[in-house]
């Protein structure tokens, strides 16, 4: 005869299957389980500690977001996912080893628990917060403003980057300008320098994404980096889509990371020629 699950580990289970595998004490408590039961069931190896009054159902073996929820249900009520570890969640910078990065809402209180990046913060409103993979976790805005002045420029300006690929709202302020290198970047400053209109950046033309577009003048720009565009298949996909873009009637021009860089003056001469500006 089949042995009958226990009705309180079934609803145990019910629980660590809505929150990656993990539980809190409370949440125990909530499903019948008195400290006894509890230290009973952490005995036999059916719960295991991953935090102070947060359980791992049946093994240890979490993965990202287990470890993410298993510490904001460590950090009570109200608390959320932010910083490094939210930016992971949201699919805007890598996960990174080490402290789970956790907000709570209120500056008050003890030591965050081992292995937690604990941020007190009363600033925090609902508008800041929201869920993703059902943890608690800052919006997408406010996770990156959390991270401008922790990480790198660089590593700030990806993360928009991937954002709008994601089709994040961000809202107007943290807007990036959309350039996916620093070679798209350079490019940029150099039509600010020399005074040409600033383009439309990385827009769909047909099938193709263009790097820079004037689209009233129906001028095209793409620009290269030597070694992203060499081999045949790049050869081919860049005649291509200068073909399509012609047919199109826009004018196509390329200019290499070394014209950008070291001649931008006869870059800028160039574009102002082929935008019909006055030189």
């Amino acid at each position: 005869m089949r042995d009958q699950l226990d009705p309180l580990d079934m609803a145990v289970a019910r629980i660590a299957s809505r929150q990656h595998g993990v539980v809190s004490v409370a949440q125990l408590r909530a499903a019948g389980l008195d400290k006894h039961r509890v230290h009973r069931r952490a005995r036999a190896g059916h719960l295991h500690r991953v935090h102070r009054g947060v359980y791992a159902v049946g093994h240890l073996g979490l993965g990202w977001e287990a470890r993410w929820i298993a510490a904001v249900l460590a950090c009570g009520a109200g608390a959320v996912l932010s910083h490094a570890s939210a930016a992971a969640l949201w699919g805007l910078l890598r996960p990174i080893a080490g402290p789970t990065d956790v907000s709570v809402p209120t500056h008050a209180g003890r030591k965050g628990p081992a292995g937690i990046n604990l941020h007190r913060r009363e600033a925090l409103g609902k508008a800041g917060r929201t869920e993703r993979s059902r943890i608690p976790v800052t919006t997408p805005a406010q996770t990156i403003a959390d991270i401008d002045g922790v990480f790198s420029p660089r590593l700030v300006r990806r993360a928009i980057r991937q954002a709008e690929m994601a089709g994040l709202e961000l809202g107007a302020e943290l807007a990036s300008d959309r350039t996916r290198s620093e070679l798209e970047r350079d490019f940029l400053r150099l039509c600010r320098r020399f005074g040409v209109p600033v383009p439309e950046v990385n827009v769909r033309v047909g099938r193709w994404t263009v790097d820079f577009l004037w689209r009233r003048r129906r001028v095209a720009v793409e620009t290269d980096f030597y070694g992203y565009h060499r081999g045949r298949v790049a050869f081919r996909e860049d005649r291509a889509r200068d073909l399509d873009l012609r047919r199109a009637g826009f004018a196509i021009h390329r200019f290499s990371e070394e014209q950008v860089n070291e001649r931008p003056a006869d870059v800028a001469a160039d574009l102002r020629e082929a935008l019909g500006l006055a030189s």
